[in-house]
């Protein structure tokens, strides 16, 4: 469903309803997914970096006024790849979108209003998962769409971990400790998973091109195409 077969020829892949085959476009659409993708990631880092690793009176400590615009950056990469990502279902992926405004819109009321940066805030207080968490929300859409397509274990342990992390922290649930470990382990995961994404081949990230012109067509074409590819069935039987 995801992905599709390799015909003889050079760059043609054969499709569900159809031949097709990499275009420029097709490729720079790809590029950019996956580019987003580590700047969020990148932004993960940077942040988790500043939030734990700089204490108060160190030297560093400046860096905590960067901190949401960190957030920013990275909450623009992930919003880039939400724009580029394949997904078949197209209320699927606008759904996703949704979630990745509703948690951008959380977290810049929370930066109008609060003088600490946002992940400090979060941190200190639990109730703010709810402003916060839609975000993430689309993180772990993106990591089910991911672990669907092309069963990737890092993808299968973000889907579990994210909502874990979140859930723990706004119950108060799981130990400051523990909270610690998780958020590590969820910043590991990601930049594992952004990594890995430039390991794959760019066809796909594409899929099936067949289906999305499919889904573009009218019924009535639809209906047309579908008779058309069981009439070349019964021939080749």
């Amino acid at each position: 469903m995801c992905d599709a077969t390799a015909s003889q020829g050079q760059e043609v892949f054969r499709g569900v309803y159809g031949d097709w085959q990499v275009e420029e476009s097709d490729v720079r659409e790809v590029l950019g997914y996956r580019a987003g993708i580590s700047v969020a990631a990148a932004a993960l880092l940077l942040d988790t970096i500043i939030a734990l690793g700089i204490q108060n009176g160190s030297p560093l400590q400046f860096l905590r006024e960067w901190q949401n615009a960190i957030c920013l950056i990275g909450a623009g990469g992930l919003g880039v790849s939400l724009v580029l990502i394949h997904i078949y279902v197209a209320p699927l992926k606008r759904f996703i979108q949704l979630l990745w405004a509703s948690g951008v819109i959380g977290s810049l009321s929370i930066m109008a209003s609060q003088p600490q940066p946002v992940t400090d805030f979060v941190a200190s207080n639990p109730g703010a998962v709810w402003a916060v968490g839609p975000f993430f929300a689309a993180v772990t859409g993106v990591a089910f769409k991911e672990g669907v397509c092309y069963g990737k274990p890092e993808c299968a342990v973000l889907f579990f971990l994210t909502p874990a992390l979140l859930l723990g922290h706004l119950s108060g649930a799981v130990p400051e400790s523990a909270e610690r470990v998780l958020l590590l382990a969820f910043l590991g995961t990601s930049l594992i998973f952004a990594g890995r994404k430039w390991t794959q081949p760019i066809k796909d990230d594409i899929g099936d091109k067949s289906v999305f012109t499919f889904l573009a067509m009218s019924e009535e074409e639809q209906q047309k195409l579908l008779m058309q590819k069981e009439q070349e069935k019964v021939l080749e039987d």
